[in-house]
C-alpha cells in the first residue's frame, strides 16, 4: 500500500469538494488496499462525510479501464432500477465518486489504479454468519442482484479474469499442475488427484449446457461470500452488494453455487479435520429459499433445477485450485501455515463427497422451495 502521506495527494484528483480529516485502512480484503476516508464539508449537512478508497490490484485485475467500465455500467443500470421501484438508489447499489476530469478511476505516476465509492451509511458487512438470518439475507440480495440485471446484455460485459468459472479449463490448468509437479508434492496426494479426475465428466455439465443454449448466460458477481453484502443495521436486512470487480458474464448457478460452498458448509474452509466438514441441508434450504424468492421468477426452469450441480461445481473447482495451487508451491493463494492449501483442498473435496451423497436431498430442497415460492 503508498505511504499515509500519499493520501491527500491521492484525493485531491477526486471530487470530494471538502478537508481532509483522515484516510485509515479499513475492512478485511485481501485483494485491493482499501481505506475509509473522512472528509469535512462547509456549508453541508452532514458536515463530515465518509467515502471508500481503493488502489486496485492490477496483478489480478490487469484491465483496470474495463473492469471499471463494467462497474459505471451495471452500477448505473441498478441505480435506474432501484429508483423506479422506489429504492433507495445512494445505499442500494455503490456509488462512484468521479475524479475532477470525470473520470471513474484515477492512475498516478507509479501506475497504480485509484477509486472512490460514497461510504454506505447505516450498514455492516460480517465476515462470519452470526444467524441463519444473515445467511437468508445475503441470499436474497444475491438473487436480487440476479433479477435487477436479468435483463442486461451479459454479453457487452468485460471478463475481469478471463475463464473464470470455465470448469474444463481450470481441470486442464490442474492437471498440467500434477503433469509438472514442480515441488514433488504429487506423490503424497494421489487419493485426491483421483477423486477429482473421476469427476471430470462433471465438469462439463453446466458448459456444455450454455454451449447449448439450455442455460442463459447472466449476468454474475463471481465472489458470492456473506462479505459482500451490506446487512442494513436497523432492519437486519441485506441492503447492497458491493465488491463489483468480478462481475462478468456468466451462470446463476455458479453464483448460487458459490455462496453455498462457502456459507452452507459446517466447517472453515481449511479445518484439518475432515470429520466436521458437512453441507448444513438446513443452511442450504434457507439459502435456497433466499436466492429463489429474491430471483423473483427471473430464472429458468432449467436454471432452478441445476443449482445443486452449480453448488458441487463450485466446490470440485475450488478444491482443485487449491490442490494446484499445493502442487505448484502455494504462489496464488495466501497461506499462513504449511499444508494450509492441502487442508482446503481436502475440506472442498469433503463437502463434494457429502453433497453427492444428499443429491436427492439437495434436489428436493430446490424443487419443494420452487414450488412454494413460485419462482418459475
Amino acid at each position: 500500500m503508498a505511504r499515509k502521506t500519499d493520501w491527500p495527494a491521492v484525493l485531491e484528483h477526486f471530487a470530494l469538494n471538502g478537508r481532509l480529516i483522515s484516510a485509515e485502512p479499513y475492512g478485511s480484503g485481501h485483494i485491493n488496499d482499501t481505506l475509509l476516508v473522512v472528509v469535512e464539508k462547509e456549508g453541508e449537512e452532514p458536515a463530515v462525510r465518509r467515502y471508500i478508497l481503493q488502489r486496485m490490484n492490477d496483478s489480478i485485475f490487469t484491465a483496470p479501464s474495463a473492469l471499471m467500465e463494467n462497474v459505471v455500467n451495471v452500477t448505473s443500470f441498478l441505480r435506474r432500477k432501484i429508483e423506479e421501484e422506489g429504492g433507495d438508489p445512494e445505499r442500494e447499489t455503490l456509488n462512484i465518486v468521479p475524479t475532477k476530469d470525470g473520470a471513474s478511476f484515477w492512475t498516478d505516476p507509479d501506475k497504480n489504479y485509484w477509486r472512490v465509492y460514497h461510504f454506505i451509511e447505516g450498514a455492516s458487512c460480517y465476515d462470519q454468519v452470526r444467524n441463519p438470518e444473515d445467511f437468508y439475507q445475503s441470499a436474497l440480495a444475491f438473487g436480487r442482484f440476479q433479477q435487477m440485471l436479468s435483463d442486461y446484455p451479459a454479453e457487452t460485459l468485460h471478463e475481469t479474469i478471463p475463464n473464470f468459472h470455465n470448469t474444463p479449463l481450470r481441470l486442464a490448468d490442474f492437471g498440467r499442475a500434477v503433469a509438472e509437479d514442480v515441488c514433488g508434492r504429487a506423490g503424497d496426494v494421489q487419493q485426491e488427484i483421483r477423486f477429482i479426475l473421476d469427476r471430470e465428466q462433471d465438469t462439463h455439465i453446466l458448459a456444455d449446457m450454455l454451449k447449448r443454449g439450455e442455460l442463459p448466460l447472466r449476468v454474475t458477481h463471481n465472489d458470492t461470500k456473506l462479505n459482500n453484502v451490506m446487512i442494513d443495521d436497523a432492519t437486519g436486512r441485506g441492503l447492497c452488494v458491493i465488491d463489483l470487480d468480478t462481475v462478468m458474464p456468466g451462470l446463476a448457478a455458479h453464483d448460487y453455487g458459490d455462496s453455498i460452498r462457502f456459507g452452507a458448509s459446517t466447517a472453515a474452509e481449511d479445518e484439518p479435520d475432515l470429520s466436521k466438514v458437512s453441507l448444513d441441508l438446513e443452511l442450504f434450504e434457507s439459502y435456497t429459499r433466499g436466492f429463489l424468492k429474491g430471483c423473483g421468477g427471473s430464472l429458468t426452469e432449467a436454471e432452478v433445477r441445476m443449482l445443486p450441480m452449480g453448488a458441487k461445481m463450485m466446490t470440485l473447482e475450488c478444491g482443485m485450485r487449491f490442490l494446484a495451487d499445493y502442487l505448484q508451491g502455494d504462489v496464488y493463494f495466501k497461506t499462513h501455515r504449511a499444508g494450509q492449501n492441502l487442508d482446503r483442498c481436502r475440506t472442498q473435496l469433503k463437502l463434494v463427497k457429502d453433497m453427492e451423497e444428499k443429491w436427492d436431498q439437495m434436489s428436493a430442497v430446490v424443487d419443494r422451495v420452487n414450488r412454494q415460492t413460485g419462482c418459475c
